[in-house]
């Protein structure tokens, strides 16, 4: 089967889920490779019809080493970046995100094979009610993978994953702006519905005329 084929496939498997998706969009690569005693950036990023509020957002990275072993805290957010002490990484750990532009990213330095596993990354940020949850399986290598040609393979996920992420952005878009006329849809109502009961109620001196 040719690289486009199983890209097409790929993008028909997944766009049902991009238009089943509500409220808040996570984004994190699913796989990544990082070469012992390197450092490698694990990315996520959300995109929301809210903008972030420190006092309300809550953001949370865990590691486990399998998918049903227990998950440990390592990192999370409360009024702004505070590292949780885990030994298995003692300060290896350093954020590297932005949580102005939606960025919850961290490095984990002088990357060992025992970091190998599974890395959550868990965002809340109110009013949406639905929490963010993406996961990264991290897969450390002794040595760098040879070399081979797969440029055709690499412009036709650049491509996917492009259009992917554009439908993914004009979703939210629509998302808000329905949400927006929502509310003020039901704000319009509330008022008439309150002007209705004051023209209801009348003068008391009108009536005595």
């Amino acid at each position: 089967m040719s690289p486009a084929s199983s890209a097409l496939q790929l993008l028909l498997l997944l766009f049902p889920l991009v238009l089943n998706t509500l409220g808040m969009e996570l984004m994190a690569p699913t796989t990544l490779y990082a070469l012992n005693g390197s450092s490698i950036r694990l990315s996520c990023t959300f995109h929301s019809c809210y903008q972030v509020d420190k006092k309300q957002f809550s953001l949370n990275w865990t590691y486990q080493t399998c998918q049903n072993c227990t998950e440990e805290m390592f990192l999370q957010f409360k009024l702004k970046v505070v590292p949780v002490e885990l030994n298995r990484f003692e300060d290896r750990v350093e954020f590297t995100g932005n949580p102005s532009k939606n960025d919850m990213s961290f490095t984990l330095h002088n990357v060992q094979l025992e970091d190998a596993g599974l890395y959550n990354c868990y965002v809340m940020n109110p009013p949406d009610r639905q929490k963010g949850h993406g996961q990264i399986s991290l897969q450390v290598l002794t040595e760098e993978p040879p070399e081979r040609d797969s440029t055709v393979a690499v412009i036709v996920g650049a491509t996917v994953g492009g259009f992917l992420a554009v439908v993914i952005l004009a979703l939210v878009i629509v998302k808000c702006v329905r949400r927006k006329k929502q509310q003020r849809l039901n704000t319009d109502d509330q008022k008439t519905e309150e002007e209705g009961k004051t023209d209801g109620e009348g003068n008391p001196e009108e009536g005595m005329k």
